[in-house]
């Protein structure tokens, strides 16, 4: 009798402790979901902007002026999170957010020496306070940390509480977390620490202030030692490691954070959401080298005058390094101005598409003589540079020569409306004087565009004719990326072999690149434009206030800028496009009579402005498809027919003449095989028309 009423005052006893402890239970969760703790789905970090590869290029300081950078755990070197656990918190994995047997540790080394000689405090505890500081040290406050710790337990994850931790711990002054601490104190990312620096990041954030390397470097170096001391006893470090780490200064200088391609960054601001970085189409490893050329030249050109470049991909239109300033802070150059976006006479860099237009059109050779003295273009009197004249030159000393003139002649006759209509469809739109249509004076800089205008019609001379628009990550989301076609391959080619022919200025490694420079009138801007078989390099050099600046010029002052560009930014050169099939390149003395000088007839002689129509193709229709059954034995010839013209006529079919010369308006052409096609007719005043046709 007596043992059931013992058994059953055990029950109730037992119902009672269950009955409160779901009394409890419950409890805590009412006054967890009455007082959570203060934790954001995001943190308030520094906004980063990052390269093509997710490498930071610069970090602009969170509202309430601190660095502080989102950290992830692969982002951290694995053996600084081994050793931080370790010291800190070793029981990190298994706890629930309170380390009983450490709290235990603590308060016993406390109640026999009567100070504190280590601390309880878990990671998750720590977590607490930075996000809740605490106004005292007081029991309560502990207590309330610890409540706090199991709180943050119940709702992230293990590896969620250090990427915080590591994102808010504190290093001294206005530096908070370790990739922040890491690039000022190391100027490196913590992918990959020595053991020292990994000892250092340990020790700093128990006593920021006190142990700041940059105001206590003893009391930095003696905590270090006391992480390693630490590693040792608890087995993660062998004693040789740790001596060896032991050694190794510790710097006392806190570095800037990166601050790579200021303009764009500063661009990209206007679409930053709170914890995602921007990205650009910078290679963080060419910015860097683009940056420091820039600086070292304007140092050298002087006061005033800044440095502005732009390198893109011809392949893809995406930009991997630009360079707005010499110096984004330097008031005297006016270093927030980005040069690249302002319009700016190109002086001679339009004339290699003056050329390209000719070949096309089949009016020159690159051995075609022209005629370099002094003309009147109904009183525009064009004057080359150095204010003399060559005589008989061929085309290609003309433009390796950058001679003025010469280059009118040429544009006179393709015409400088069919130039900018070029430049359009290439997606760049020359600024003209207000009303006024395209002149000669376009073919001498009497035009304006941007540095990146220049670099996206020289894509096209990289990558076989076909232009791409420039992108580096700032453009509005909606926008299309466009590629068209300025130059035909070979008219292409054509270019690319007399401007890799260009001597490079003196001290200058030749890196089997092809350029051009130009300086505008009153020395004002210097430009020099290179590209290998991929890449193109822009350089402009002046004053962002416009002003003159006597001795400037693009061979002299751009371009040694655009070889050492080429050499810093670190690019494997790229071999230049190879010569495409049907190319004509005949030497002088064989080529046509109406090619032999610009401008000449059958007989030789230079005609006099002709009264009739200029010659049209009428039959291909340009852009036409026709089918010749080209893979079949009996494969038929094109007719080809035209109007207007003087006669005789010469026909080219991708730059090669066809045989002799002809007074008839019709013609026949076999192709050698499908695909599209140039066809070119030249009357005997050496006016030409020209379509594109695909070959079936």
């Amino acid at each position: 009798m007596l043992s059931k009423r013992i058994l059953c005052r055990a029950v109730i006893a037992g119902a009672s402790l269950a009955g409160l402890a779901a009394i409890a239970v419950a409890a805590l969760w009412e006054l967890d979901r009455a007082f959570p703790p203060p934790l954001p789905e995001k943190l308030t970090v520094s906004t980063e902007v990052q390269d093509r590869d997710g490498q930071l290029l610069r970090a602009f300081a969170t509202p309430d002026g601190y660095w502080r950078l989102e950290t992830r755990l692969d982002q951290v070197d694995k053996q600084f999170v081994d050793m931080l656990v370790t010291y800190e918190d070793k029981r990190f994995w298994d706890h629930e957010g309170v380390d009983v047997l450490a709290l235990a540790r603590a308060a016993g080394q406390f109640a026999t020496s009567g100070h504190i000689v280590s601390g309880g405090s878990t990671l998750s505890m720590q977590l607490a306070r930075l996000i809740e500081p605490r106004e005292s040290r007081s029991l309560g406050s502990k207590i309330k940390q610890m409540l706090r710790a199991i709180q943050i337990e119940w709702r992230l994850s293990k590896r969620e509480i250090l990427e915080r931790y590591l994102t808010l711990a504190p290093y001294g002054g206005n530096l908070e977390g370790v990739r922040a601490a890491s690039l000022a104190y190391f100027g490196k990312e913590p992918k990959r620490l020595t053991v020292s620096e990994a000892a250092l990041l340990v020790a700093l954030p128990q006593l920021p202030e006190k142990r700041r390397p940059d105001r206590n470097l003893q009391i930095a170096h003696a905590a270090r030692d006391r992480v390693l001391a630490r590693m040792v006893s608890s087995g993660l470090t062998g004693e040789r490691e740790a001596a060896r780490a032991a050694l190794d200064d510790v710097s006392g200088l806190r570095r800037t954070l990166p601050a790579l391609a200021a303009h764009a960054s500063y661009a990209m601001l206007p679409k930053a959401l709170p914890g995602q970085p921007l990205k650009l189409t910078i290679r963080k490893s060419v910015q860097q080298g683009l940056e420091q050329v820039a600086r070292d030249a304007a140092t050298k050109l002087g006061p005033r005058l800044s440095v502005a470049m732009v390198l893109a991909d011809a392949r893809t239109g995406e930009i991997l390094g630009e360079v707005g300033s010499a110096n984004f802070f330097d008031a005297s150059r006016s270093g927030w101005i980005d040069m690249t976006k302002v319009v700016r006479s190109p002086g001679s860099t339009l004339k290699p598409f003056i050329y390209g237009l000719a070949f096309e059109q089949g009016l020159v050779a690159q051995e075609t003589l022209i005629e370099d003295s002094p003309v009147d273009f109904s009183g525009y009197r064009p004057k080359n540079f150095d204010m003399g004249y060559q005589g008989d030159v061929s085309i290609r000393q003309a433009l390796q020569l950058s001679l003025n003139v010469p280059a009118i002649r040429v544009l006179d006759a393709v015409g400088p409306a069919r130039l900018t209509a070029r430049f359009r469809q290439a997606g760049v739109n020359p600024i003209l004087p207000v009303n006024e249509a395209p002149g000669l004076a376009i073919g001498l800089g009497g035009v304006g565009v941007t540095l990146r205008d220049l670099v996206q019609l020289y894509t096209g001379l990289a990558n076989g004719g076909k232009t791409h628009s420039l992108r580096d990550g700032t453009e509005p989301a909606n926008a299309v990326s466009s590629t068209t076609t300025i130059l035909n391959d070979q008219a292409n080619w054509q270019i690319i072999d007399i401007l890799s022919g260009v001597k490079p200025p003196e001290g200058a490694l030749q890196r089997g690149i092809a350029y051009k420079t130009g300086t505008s009138y009153g020395y004002r801007d210097a430009w020099s434009v290179g590209f290998d078989g991929r890449y193109v390099l822009g350089v402009w050099v002046g004053r962002p206030d416009a002003g003159a600046v006597p001795g400037l010029s693009g061979y002299v002052s751009a371009a040694p800028i655009l070889f050492e560009g080429f050499v810093r930014s670190g690019l494997a050169t790229v071999p230049l496009p190879g010569k495409p099939p049907g190319v004509f390149t005949p030497k002088r003395e064989d080529l046509p009579v109406t090619l032999a000088r610009f401008g000449a007839g059958a007989d030789g002689l230079v005609q006099a402005m002709p009264t009739e129509p200029a010659p049209t193709i009428i039959f291909p229709p340009d852009g036409a498809r026709v089918d010749l059954a080209t893979n079949s034995a009996d494969a038929s010839p094109l007719v080809l027919k035209l109007q207007g013209g003087r006669a005789p006529f010469r026909w080219l079919a991708n730059g090669k003449p066809l045989i002799g010369l002809d007074r008839r308006r019709t013609a026949t052409w076999q192709p050698d095989g499908a695909g599209y096609s140039t066809l070119t007719v030249i009357d005997a005043a050496g006016r030409a028309a020209s379509v594109k046709v695909f070959v079936e």
